[in-house]
């Protein structure tokens, strides 16, 4: 018997190269992400436009990811953009052939 095989994504968001950080979790990253972009989540990432994607993980469980996120979200601000450089140099916006 085949379980399902979920996915969960824990991600960094920012609105500019070297700007504002945000990290958030989901089970659907594009429809996620779509949602950042189209500003139909009010709170901190509407606030600030924090809608371009430059860092995400995946995981199959979603306690792992959880927890990934607890422990990112506590990290200092130096490691982070470490982490985002070492993948995305350039801070791409790593959904912008995303379409809502």
């Amino acid at each position: 018997m085949v379980k399902n095989v979920h996915q969960y994504y824990v991600y960094i968001l920012t609105n500019k190269r070297n700007g504002t950080l945000y990290i958030g979790m989901t089970n659907n990253l594009e429809r996620r992400i779509l949602e950042h972009k189209s500003g139909t989540i009010e709170g901190f990432t509407k606030k600030y436009g924090l809608d371009t994607l430059i860092y995400f993980e995946t995981y199959q469980y979603v306690n792992d990811a959880i927890l990934r996120e607890k422990r990112l979200k506590k990290w200092k601000r130096q490691w982070k953009i470490d982490l985002i450089e070492k993948e995305n140099p350039n801070w791409n916006d790593l959904a912008q052939d995303w379409h809502n």
